[in-house]
């Protein structure tokens, strides 16, 4: 079935411009797409493919060089002079692919047996010269974005293993699609993305109305649907050869560089990339619009497309770019003999390229105050500011997701023994596999100077490094905590035990118990963004139900451990230990805890209760629980070091 034209899908012009941009110029860094579902994200990466200019490819080599200039360190050199020319590939790497399969593996048994390197090349050697695409980038582990990001920027692909290296070219334009309601990416990766665009479903009717009526069309005849946009297609092919031969010619002069560094500096983004591909972006930008100087809007099309990612502070911040700031950096950059851009009407309205989808507008959300009371309920206390948390973990050995939380037995990290043989997991432990074999080489009939191996004498190694966990928060949000400075608190210590639990991959929950009942505010999710968000808008009020905040906390962990049973939990409870709902409330709550302690859920519970007269009722919750016990204010990281130092003086 023939693929859906790139030209027949509707809006979402910045969409298009961006890889468009990026594949007149891969030097740019690739795109990352960030929207909804169901907005045609696959869609357009995929229908990109078609419109790249054909290759020309040495016949026979698996890493497809260039006839012209094969690379003299190709794995398969030296090369036939024959070439070959096929269409640009598209590469799409799956989000469970493991290491090996996306940059290439190395015959373990044939080095030792014939002292020959036997390179078996990945998906980035397929995609060598076209472009690769991760779906769901965000829900890759972070090792492989940092070999694909790695691979991108320097061009090439190395593979070491065992004191064999082998290296190959790997110039592709990579690009992520990602649905950040399940997570983002970890800022330095994100960064490493040259532009970012932000898409939409169109909420105008007719607008949807036509997507339905071309994608229905597609379905039932995709050969004749793709035939009404030849031509299109074809046209906008030869628009991007044209300006992938136009861009070596493109002057970058002086003053656009400083308007360039002006605007970055004026976004306050950290490091030099985001000027480098601001500039490749602007440059490539004036190739499309057919010119060879960069001009203003060049370079203001640039920075709405390079820069909204790179102003993240926290991972809290949604990416943004405020157009009134961009238009005025501009601005201060202008030569005086410039008189400038003219007036808008509104932000944005210099340019025709990027509209019609909605702006990226500064959404970067402060901590409010909505605190206030009406009768025994009251609306959500904003939080105080988050600060860095203690570290907890679960016990034991855990063989979990790829995380930096608890120690569990990983495919990268340190080696810490062989695995039983028979095991064929991870990479070959070479000097295991040497051990198992020498025995064994007189009576095989050994003749020279290799080794005679057998599959059974294979051994791998066994690495210990550190998981990421469920973290289920189960939050007490009855009126006993309602105190406007202790919740604003109470939500701060929650807000830092979640910014830990992003950068330590892991997936979190949040359940909440207040007057009748407990409900689950939100289900278990690598969005940590998500569970600030429900944070934030928590109400309280009412009595404090805890054997059904604990109840439903258990319910959810027996849930996922069916649908994710190798990622360990941990429980946090955060309340003061006050059981007020029903005339059997402290049975009840004892019974609950009895029972998680029993299933042998690693737990941490947050003490809330404040004032003199202290009950210590959060302190036999975690004595039930078998978890630890630890006073709100002890929370924060500082805390702890400076009562370490205390008792140490």
């Amino acid at each position: 079935m023939r693929p859906y034209p790139f030209t027949a899908v509707v809006g979402m012009p910045d969409l298009r411009l961006g890889l468009v941009l990026s594949a007149i110029s891969p030097a740019i860094g690739g795109v990352l797409v960030r929207g909804e579902k169901g907005t045609a994200k696959s869609t357009m990466v995929r229908a990109l493919a078609g419109l790249l200019p054909e290759v020309d490819v040495v016949e026979g080599c698996r890493f497809s060089c260039d006839p012209a200039a094969p690379d003299p360190n190709c794995p398969d050199a030296p090369h036939d002079t024959r070439a070959l020319r096929r269409p640009a590939r598209l590469v799409e790497l799956p989000v469970g692919a493991a290491e090996d399969r996306v940059i290439g593996s190395l015959n373990l048994e044939r080095a030792l047996t014939e002292g020959v390197t036997d390179f078996q090349p990945g998906l980035l050697a397929a995609a060598h010269r076209g472009l690769l695409y991760v779906d769901e980038v965000n829900l890759l582990h972070d090792h492989l974005v940092d070999t694909l990001l790695d691979a991108a920027a320097m061009g090439r692909a190395t593979v070491e293993r065992e004191g064999v290296s082998v290296s190959h070219a790997a110039r592709f334009v990579l690009i992520g699609t990602m649905n950040p309601e399940e997570g983002e990416l970890r800022p330095q990766l994100l960064d490493r993305f040259g532009l970012t665009v932000e898409v939409a479903a169109s909420r105008d009717p007719e607008q949807r109305a036509e997507v339905i009526r071309r994608r229905l069309a597609y379905e039932a005849d995709p050969d004749a649907f793709a035939a009404r946009f030849e031509d299109t297609d074809a046209q906008l092919a030869a628009e991007i050869a044209a300006a992938q031969k136009l861009l070596p010619s493109v002057e970058l002069s002086d003053e656009a560089l400083r308007q360039i560094a002006e605007v970055c500096a004026a976004f306050e983004v950290d490091g030099m990339r985001a000027d480098i591909v601001t500039a490749r972006t602007a440059v490539a930008h004036a190739a499309w619009s057919g010119r060879t100087e960069v001009s203003t809007e060049d370079i203001r099309v640039a920075a709405r497309l390079a820069l909204p990612h790179r102003r993240r502070r926290n991972p809290f911040d949604a990416p943004g770019i405020d157009e009134e700031q961009l238009e005025q950096a501009l601005r201060d950059a202008e030569p005086p003999e410039d008189p400038g851009p003219p007036d808008d009407d509104g932000p944005g309205s210099g340019s025709d390229t990027l509209d019609g989808s909605g702006q990226l507008g500064d959404r970067n959300g402060e901590h409010g105050d909505r605190n206030g009371e009406h009768g025994g309920e009251q609306r959500a206390v904003g939080a105080g500011k988050p600060y860095r948390a203690r570290m907890f973990s679960v016990a034991g050995i855990g063989e979990g997701a790829h995380g930096k939380r608890s120690r569990a037995v990983t495919d990268a990290g340190r080696t810490i023994g062989v695995r039983p043989p028979g095991a064929r997991e991870g990479r070959p432990h070479l000097v295991a596999t040497v051990r198992a074999a020498a025995p064994h080489q007189r009576s095989r009939g050994r003749d020279g100077a290799g080794l005679v191996l057998r599959p059974s004498d294979l051994r791998f190694a066994l690495r210990e490094g550190r998981e990421g966990n469920l973290v289920l928060f189960c939050v007490d949000a009855s009126g006993s905590m309602g105190a406007k400075s202790r919740m604003r608190e109470v939500k701060a210590a929650v807000l830092s035990l979640l910014l830990d639990a992003y950068q330590r991959r892991d997936k979190v929950g949040l359940v909440t118990f207040r007057a009748g009942g407990a409900e689950l505010a939100l289900p278990p999710t690598i969005s940590v963004e998500a569970a600030a968000t429900r944070l934030e808008g928590l109400p309280t009020g009412g009595r404090t139900p805890l054997a059904e905040g604990l109840l439903e906390a258990a319910r959810v962990l027996r849930v996922e451990a069916v649908r994710d049973p190798r990622r360990r939990p941990l429980l946090v409870v955060v309340t003061d230990g006050r059981a007020t709902s029903g005339a059997d409330a402290v049975a009840r709550s004892q019974q609950a805890a009895d029972m998680l302690a029993g299933a042998g859920v690693a737990s941490v519970v947050m003490d809330c209760e404040t004032g003199r007269m202290r009950l210590g009722l959060a302190a036999e919750l975690a004595a039930r629980l078998g978890g630890e016990h630890v006073p709100l204010g002890e929370v924060a990281a500082d805390t702890l070091a400076t009562e370490v130092r205390r008792r140490a003086a």
